[in-house]
This record gives C-alpha cells, sequence and structure tokens, in this order.
C-alpha cells in the first residue's frame, strides 16, 4: 500500500483512453462515451476489514445532428392472436404505422405477426415505399392462438439477413397473452433473448393489458439488453412505442465490453444492478448498446483487505471497449479506482459519495422488491407485506440520509405495493412491480 496523498484521498487517478485509431483522453472527445468510475467511499476507516461499492458508468455523446444518427434495423413482431381483437390491435396497427412514419429510407424494417403460426407480413427490406408498407398493416386482423417463440424467432431471422454493426440492430414485441404455442417458459424466451444479446441484437418487449406473462416478457428483453413495458392499456401503445423508438433511433455505442481487475486482496463479491461474471480478480460486464446522453451504469460489491492509517491503495483498473456507431471505430477506455485508509472518522464521512451511495440503496431495495414477489407467488402474503414494508422504512430512511427524492418516491411505491397484494389487484400489481425493477435495474429511459 502506499503513502497516502492528500489530492488521492477523495479522486480517481484517470489512464489515458487508446482509441483504435489515436490515443484519446476518455473525456477528450464529444463524439465518444464517457466512463466515469466511482467509489462509494474514497476514504474507508483503517484497521478494518469492510466491503465498499464500484460503480462503473457509460454515458451516450449527443451525435452532431439528425442526419449523423445510425440507421437501423428493426423487426416489429405483433401478437394478432384472437384476445387482440378490438381496440387493442388498432391500437397496436397505429403504432406500428407510427413506428413507419419515423423511419427513413436508409433504415431497414420488418413486420412479424404470430396467432397460431407465424406470418412474415413486410421481410426486412428499406423503408421507400411507405404506402405499401402501411396498407399491409391496416389490412391485419386478429386470429388463432399465441405462438410467440416462434414469432420472435422469425423476427430475429429478419433482422440477422442484414445483420451489421454500423446499424441498430433490435425487435420490438407486442404481446397481450400468454405463449400457448411452443416454448413458453421464462427460462427458454430468456436463452433466446440471450442468444439475441451476443450476436448484437436487444428485443425489447412490451406486454399489453393484464393477460401477459411479465416474468417471460421482461426475461427475454433482460437477456438479450433490450426495454421492458407495461401497457395497461390499449391507448399507452402509441406512448410506448415512441419512447421505445427514441432509445433506438439515439444508439451511439455497440458491442460494450467492460474488463475489471482488481489488485491482490481486494475481492468482488457480487454485481448488484445487472449481470455479468466474476472470475476470481477479474470481472467481466457488458452492454449490447448505449444512448445518446443516458447513461448506463454497474454496481460490483467488493471487499476491502484492512489498511493501515495514511495509506492507500488501488481499488481497481477498470478497461472498456466499444464499437462507436457513428465514427465506425473500436474506442478503448482507462481508468483507475482508488480507496485510502483513515483513523479520521470526520474525513471518511466526509470523503462519501452520496450520489453512488442512493444508487446502492436503489440497488439493494430492487432486490429486495423482487423477493417479495416470490414471497407472494409462494402464496406467503404476509411475509410478502412485511417484507414490502421494511423496504420502504429501509429507503426512506436513506432518502432522509441523502436527501434523495428518487429513494423517497421508491419507498413510497413499496408501500403501495404492500397494499395490493390481495387477488383483486395482485396480477396488476405484479406486472407494475416487475416493470419497476426492470426499469431501474437496467436504467430504461421510460
Amino acid at each position: 500500500m502506499k503513502p497516502l496523498l492528500s489530492a488521492l484521498a477523495l479522486t480517481l487517478v484517470a489512464v489515458p483512453a487508446v482509441s483504435a485509431d489515436a490515443m484519446k483522453p476518455s473525456r477528450g472527445s464529444a463524439q465518444q462515451v464517457a466512463l466515469d468510475v466511482a467509489v462509494a467511499q474514497p476514504v474507508v476507516a483503517a484497521f478494518a476489514a469492510q466491503k465498499n461499492y464500484l460503480k462503473i458508468g457509460l454515458t451516450g455523446f449527443e451525435p452532431e445532428g439528425q442526419a449523423h444518427r445510425s440507421p437501423v434495423n428493426l423487426a416489429i413482431v405483433l401478437d394478432r392472436s384472437s384476445s387482440m381483437s378490438g381496440t387493442k390491435f388498432e391500437r397496436a396497427k397505429e403504432a406500428a404505422l407510427m413506428v413507419v412514419d419515423r423511419l427513413t429510407e436508409d433504415d431497414i424494417l420488418s413486420i412479424v405477426t404470430y396467432d397460431s403460426t407465424v406470418e412474415v407480413l413486410i421481410p426486412a427490406t428499406k423503408v421507400r415505399n411507405r404506402e405499401v408498407i402501411a396498407a399491409k398493416i391496416r389490412r391485419l386482423h386478429p386470429r388463432g392462438s399465441t405462438a410467440l417463440f416462434a414469432g420472435v424467432s422469425r423476427g430475429l431471422e429478419e433482422v440477422r439477413k442484414f445483420l451489421d454493426d454500423r446499424r441498430v440492430n433490435r425487435v420490438i414485441l407486442l404481446s397481450d397473452g400468454q405463449a400457448n404455442i411452443g416454448p413458453s417458459s421464462p427460462n427458454e424466451l430468456g436463452r433466446l433473448g440471450a442468444a439475441a444479446g451476443k450476436q448484437g441484437i436487444a428485443v425489447s418487449t412490451i406486454g399489453l393489458g393484464l393477460g401477459y406473462n411479465e416474468d417471460l416478457m421482461a426475461r427475454l428483453a433482460e437477456r438479450s439488453d433490450g426495454n421492458h413495458g407495461f401497457a395497461e392499456s390499449a391507448d399507452d401503445l402509441a406512448t410506448l412505442f415512441n419512447a421505445e423508438l427514441g432509445d433506438v433511433l439515439s444508439v451511439v455505442a455497440q458491442e460494450v465490453s467492460i474488463k475489471l481487475k482488481l489488485p491482490e486482496g481486494v475481492q468482488a463479491l457480487r454485481i448488484l444492478n445487472r449481470s455479468g461474471q466474476i472470475h476470481g480478480r477479474e470481472v467481466f460486464l457488458s452492454l449490447n448498446q448505449i444512448y445518446a446522453k443516458q447513461q448506463k451504469y454497474f454496481l460490483v460489491e467488493l471487499a476491502l483487505p484492512v489498511g493501515a492509517n495514511g495509506t492507500s491503495m488501488v481499488l481497481a483498473d477498470v478497461d472498456v471497449s466499444y464499437s462507436n456507431i457513428v465514427s465506425g471505430r473500436t474506442d478503448r477506455l482507462r481508468r483507475r479506482a482508488n480507496v485510502a485508509f483513515s483513523k479520521d472518522a470526520t474525513l471518511v464521512a466526509k470523503a462519501e459519495n452520496r450520489s453512488v451511495m442512493v444508487e446502492v440503496v436503489e440497488a439493494i431495495a430492487v432486490a429486495t422488491n423482487a423477493e417479495a414477489v416470490a414471497l407472494r407467488d409462494q402464496g406467503k402474503v404476509k411475509e410478502a407485506e412485511r417484507s414490502l414494508l421494511d423496504n420502504a422504512a429501509f429507503l426512506r430512511s436513506n432518502a432522509q440520509k441523502y436527501s434523495s427524492t428518487r429513494l423517497d418516491d421508491y419507498g413510497k411505491k413499496n408501500e403501495v405495493d404492500a397494499k395490493n397484494l390481495d387477488k383483486r389487484n395482485w396480477n396488476k400489481r405484479r406486472k407494475s412491480m416487475r416493470k419497476k425493477q426492470h426499469e431501474l435495474k437496467r436504467q430504461q429511459s421510460y
């Protein structure tokens, strides 16, 4: 361990970023993703074993004008089973037509519909004849059962026809019902999502009404790094499709790979808010896509060795590579995080990174909220209620400590969740809870 330097106690040491083409600073280009590495407790108590939290945040840059946005390769997969009859399907068609209107002639679009069987309404093609596409959408009508797995699979096939790392490759799935033909479990759909994600295709899911399987839809989105939306009413579809398309059209980076290298004595315990892999003193994380002006982040819980007063040490070296979809290059960024040890409790408390701690508290609360859902699923209503109320108290207490409206709002939501565990309200409340969990874990914009 090194002697404690005053400038080191509250800051991170930056290592120059390396581009595939040239050396660049990690914040030196307006057309480069910004990498922020922050420690929850940059100064910790000396002579004590303890935990700490590391945040790795990636914020997308704003492209220089709409003309510079990346073209998309998009498949819309529409449930046209009989349960979609009436207003639901009319609103779904209107949402699809809105997407067509917002795309340009350089974008690729395919439309797949499914009921008992799957039909490719519009094979993957550039959007150059909007009237033909729109006419085919307007002629659609609902029928049959729900072959969801086959519908998504076919949508992925259409995207793969023009799979290109210079395009935003995305599937948007809309369904109002249970998958009742073909594979239908969350794990099976999760594996399909994971395979898509590895190819650089994100699958965003929108559940409509109260009849769909939210675990299945959320798992498919999560494993592919897509979004998940809950449309309680068909009238909500236009808003959700519009928000989703806003993300699709703002992608600035893809194929994001993050590696943490920890020094001897530092142990990675868990990744709080996203999935990743821990192998000894190395942690591997990945993202499918980064959006303009949005931050995506990981929170990693670490165990620290005992340190002597007045010393410091490297906590982690962070290396990031990603495909810059605007420049077409592979950019690489590096940052180093440090921690200092002090017997001065006042200095330790003053150094705390409050914004990171808010995100840590939120991530822990999201996990507890998910545990409460599992308890309610097991019929343990009272236990679920107590878990949610304790979670609300935990959030409200930390909201006061960190002056956080964000934590206070989530605390209030947990209190409302606790009051809606009865049979009459549970189906709707469960969908709302699963959507919120996904939103907070993935830093979803809507």
